[in-house]
């Protein structure tokens, strides 16, 4: 072979191999996520997903990328949202903040993985088969949201034992809100109290909602469980104080930000295991082998001085129940 060849055939075959190298490396994989709220809301849950992933070994920014899309609590944005991850050919989706974006994520994907977190059972919405043997490429978390709501009522009741009128304030673009209101009425009715249901799907609609109570003369309020209601807690904090109307929600941030009480479970406890078993899934695991997971856990909050101001006085035998007391 002649020098000029051999200098031009080593030189092309060392041009390629940077080339080959990169072909040669894996791509990170990519977590489409998908939630119906908004960043601010979610910032402390959004620590305990990426906590759950560390805990599989996985660090946005090092070995794994995150798309967010967040629907800033307008449910109907998310269908699109979900179309847009899957043209992006997201490695998995974790779809949290509920039924609405488990069944947008599910509606737009049967390949793509998907994790939901949800606060009512997640096979009567037919997102899976069975909670042992999911099927399918859903898998997940659920909470106790809905399924406490009438002790919700029992404990709202406890501590306004005067009031006969009681309202129920539910999202009525949630599939989950006609579940929720199913369960309460006839809780309502066995504590002799009459519900009245508000409906918000907007900052406007919340303002109309509490001009509503007054008018029905409610003496307390259930909140219903709604992402956008989450995303709004300080807002419905505010709101319930500023008509005296004693309240209870599901998350603590609720009772952190001024509201009367909350129940429910841990929505920063449910976040983490959805990141962890989204590490699962970027190993290779199946999400139809993925039993979803379920909380067993419920957490009593109890803000004192919010109760202070709206004149009431806390039972203490509620008081030895509550988990946390804020004065």
């Amino acid at each position: 072979m002649r020098r000029r060849e051999f200098i031009g055939l080593m030189y092309g075959t060392a041009a390629t191999w940077p080339l080959a190298a990169r072909a040669q490396q894996k791509a990170i994989p990519v977590i489409g996520f998908l939630d119906p709220a908004s960043p601010g809301a979610r910032a402390a849950f959004m620590a305990a997903f990426r906590s759950g992933l560390a805990e599989s070994g996985y660090v946005e920014g090092e070995n794994v990328a995150i798309e967010y899309r967040w629907a800033e609590g307008e449910n109907n944005r998310l269908p699109t949202l979900a179309a847009d991850l899957v043209r992006r050919q997201v490695t998995m989706i974790a779809a949290t903040g509920g039924i609405p974006s488990a069944q947008a994520a599910k509606a737009a994907t049967t390949t793509i993985p998907i994790v939901f977190q949800t606060a009512t059972n997640p096979v009567e919405f037919g997102l899976v088969a069975s909670l042992n043997r999911p099927g399918g490429n859903l898998t997940g978390v659920t909470t106790l949201g809905v399924e406490v709501g009438p002790k919700r009522l029992e404990l709202i009741h406890e501590l306004v034992p005067t009031a006969t009128v009681i309202a129920l304030l539910i999202n009525p673009t949630s599939t989950v809100s006609e579940t929720l209101a199913k369960e309460l009425l006839p809780a309502a009715r066995t504590l002799g109290l009459q519900l009245h249901v508000a409906h918000a799907s907007t900052d406007r609609d919340l303002d109309v909602a509490f001009e509503s109570l007054t008018l029905r003369q409610a003496g307390a309020l259930v909140v219903g469980v709604d992402a956008f209601f989450i995303a709004r807690s300080k807002t419905i904090a505010a709101l319930t104080l500023r008509h005296a109307i004693p309240a209870i929600f599901q998350n603590r941030e609720f009772a952190a930000a001024g509201g009367l009480v909350s129940y429910g479970s841990s929505g920063a406890e449910a976040f983490r295991h959805v990141g962890l078993y989204a590490g699962r899934i970027l190993k290779g695991e199946r999400t139809a082998d993925m039993p979803v997971q379920q909380a067993t856990k419920v957490e009593l909050v109890i803000n004192l001085k919010t109760a202070k101001a709206l004149g009431l006085t806390v039972p203490p035998s509620l008081l030895a129940r509550a988990d946390e007391v804020i004065e």
